[in-house]
């Protein structure tokens, strides 16, 4: 039996967040293996439908459908491409931060610290970085915020240093190799939830991914029409307060603005005061849907 490309997280809940208009202007940042975007075209009578990714892989799933724009690139650059487009202003934006399943099944992409090959991680396979070179070429005060700031680990400096060490006498450039350098360090009650964290750390330092979103948030003030709605599906406790923070007040550092009457003046309304999480259900069908968090804002 195949594995699917990815399993869409939260997919009626971000959808329906999205409160579609038949004929409105829609982004899908992340269209990975089109879940999302499918649910958003089945809605939709007219309208146009941008969806991006910077993977190529991604456009194997691209369905047939001419109000379907493939847009092959980082969603960072999302003003740039509507430009291009014409479209000055959108109804709806929905980010869904996850990596896709395909990605961590996929031994050749060095995601997963399952398959013992390069350390490549590239979601842009255009890209010349890959992971291998970060263990190579940091130094431990830069590796030591890769760990401590993406992975949570207290023992950063730990790590960071046994890499250095280690790669004085021969480099670090496959997953095996990194994980049996690292176990030592880690919990033994947690070492594959430990193994993880390491290897999303530098996923997300390589491919730039906090800073991706940090310059979608800006851009959504400027591109999304009044009314308009922001879904963002976050996976890691930085990146959700980042976006928290955001729809509270409209700025990155979450610095809330009151008018002369004490009223806060940020440029959204929250749609959902508490985070919304998978239910039960959806993270025994999906176990990788469970660190999921999802938020939703309109424009004022």
């Amino acid at each position: 039996m195949e594995t699917p490309y990815h399993i869409p997280v939260l997919l009626s809940e971000s959808v329906d967040g999205l409160a579609l208009k038949p004929g409105g202007i829609y982004v899908d940042a992340t269209f990975g293996g089109g879940g999302h975007s499918r649910a958003i075209l089945a809605q939709l009578k007219g309208g146009r439908l941008y969806a991006f990714d910077q993977d190529e892989e991604a456009l194997k799933n691209l369905p047939e459908d001419k109000r379907l724009q493939f847009v092959h690139g980082n969603f960072r650059f999302l003003s740039n491409f509507m430009r291009y487009y014409g479209e000055e202003q959108v109804d709806g934006i929905l980010a869904d931060l996850g990596v896709s399943s395909h990605h961590f099944d996929q031994a050749g992409r060095g995601f997963s610290f399952r398959f013992d090959v390069d350390l490549d991680m590239r979601m842009n396979q255009r890209a010349t970085l890959r992971a291998a070179d970060i263990l190579a070429d940091y130094s431990k005060e830069e590796l030591c915020r890769v760990f401590r700031v993406y992975g949570e680990f207290r023992q950063a400096a730990r790590m960071a240093g046994a890499i250095v060490k280690a790669r004085e006498e021969q480099a670090v450039r496959t997953a095996g190799q990194l994980s049996d350098l690292l176990r030592p360090l880690l919990s033994r009650q947690a070492e594959k939830k430990d193994l993880a964290r390491v290897f999303q750390a530098l996923r997300i330092e390589l491919n730039q991914e906090v800073g991706a979103l940090e310059d979608l948030l800006t851009q959504s003030l400027d591109i999304l029409k009044p009314g308009g709605r922001l879904v963002v599906i976050s996976y890691h406790s930085l990146e959700d307060r980042l976006v928290k923070n955001f729809m509270r007040t409209g700025n990155l550092e979450g610095e809330v603005k009151k008018d002369f009457y004490g009223n806060n003046l940020s440029p959204f309304i929250l749609i959902n005061n508490k985070v919304l999480v998978p239910s039960p259900e959806e993270q025994e069908l999906n176990p990788r849907s469970r660190s999921a968090r999802l938020r939703i804002a309109e424009k004022r």
